[in-house]
């Protein structure tokens, strides 16, 4: 499936702006499922100074400055995206059971069998594999996701003794999605999770942070994912240009595996409709556009974003 995402942000200051500096990070990652065929900015005033590098998570970053005075910002990211697609059937990913992962991610070694059906051979994953190293850094506390006894609480209904972490997972995504109000008014960047978990509200960050704090409370690895769904207009009704948003959902590491994405927000899996941006502990190793600015006084912000199918 084929995207092009037109993401515009803008900026609207009741005084001048002598300068500003800003970080981006609004280019979708190349990964096995997720090509990028190109990716440009639009950016007013035009930056007398543009960079661009790859962060420690291998997400594309991209710096810009402007040196001249300006009353608003406009900053447009143009992305064309092929996603391709994989089963959607879960009984074909590993079986291993939570305390097993739970072992393997502190370290402990285990004889597990073949993902291929064929083959009964017997495979060893080492405490000292590559993917189980990264994945270490995503079971530790991060700046927006303290574990607290609160979160453990929550999860421990699906964390039932020997079942598969996969089906934990699955299950723990449907009970936010039922238990959890989707409520745009209620949080900002800055609410703690004791928030969202005390009042049952929140955004999809939210409900992202909120998997990866109680997956990570039972020492298992999880990753915040920023990007994009496809929304499809109700039928009979027109598509609306620029209606939709950004999205937020996570990840979490099976060895043998890999990552196995899961859309708290939607109780869905993500397959085709899903565009991802990057990948990090939580929201502040992927914040699509943060900076400084020197004056400027009071400001407004709006976003609109276009996901739209391409034939």
């Amino acid at each position: 499936m084929k995207y092009r995402i037109t993401h515009s942000t803008f900026y609207h200051y009741s005084q001048s702006v002598g300068l500003c500096q800003n970080e981006v990070k609004l280019q979708p990652r190349n990964f096995w499922r997720q090509h990028c065929h190109n990716s440009r900015f639009d950016i007013k005033p035009t930056p007398m100074d543009f960079r661009e590098r790859t962060d420690f998570f291998g997400n594309r970053v991209t710096y810009f400055a402007i040196q001249q005075p300006h009353t608003q910002l406009i900053v447009t990211a143009i992305s064309e995206v092929t996603i391709f697609p994989r089963e959607n059937n879960l009984d074909l990913f590993n079986q291993l059971t939570w305390e097993q992962v739970r072992s393997l991610l502190q370290g402990t070694p285990l004889q597990i069998q073949s993902q291929s059906e064929q083959s009964q051979n017997q495979v060893q994953i080492q405490d000292n594999n590559l993917e189980i190293l990264d994945a270490r850094q995503y079971v530790i506390d991060s700046p927006m996701v303290t574990i607290i006894p609160e979160l453990a609480d929550y999860a421990r209904s699906s964390f039932l003794p020997n079942r598969a972490l996969v089906d934990v997972v699955h299950d723990l995504m449907g009970r936010i999605h039922k238990d959890f109000t989707y409520d745009p008014t209620f949080t900002t960047i800055a609410t703690p999770l004791s928030e969202v978990l005390s009042f049952r509200r929140g955004v999809c960050q939210d409900f992202a942070h909120l998997a990866i704090g109680c997956l990570r409370a039972y020492g298992i690895a999880a990753r915040y994912i920023s990007g994009y769904v496809e929304t499809l207009p109700e039928p009979g009704k027109q598509r609306l240009t620029g209606a939709d948003a950004s999205h937020a959902w996570f990840s979490v590491y099976i060895p043998g595996t890999g990552w196995l994405d899961f859309d708290p927000t939607n109780n869905t899996v993500p397959l085709d409709q899903h565009i991802t941006l990057a990948w990090g502990r939580d929201y502040a190793d992927v914040t699509p556009l943060k900076g400084i600015a020197f004056g400027g006084g009071q400001h407004t912000l709006s976003v609109s974003v276009d996901v739209l199918r391409l034939e």
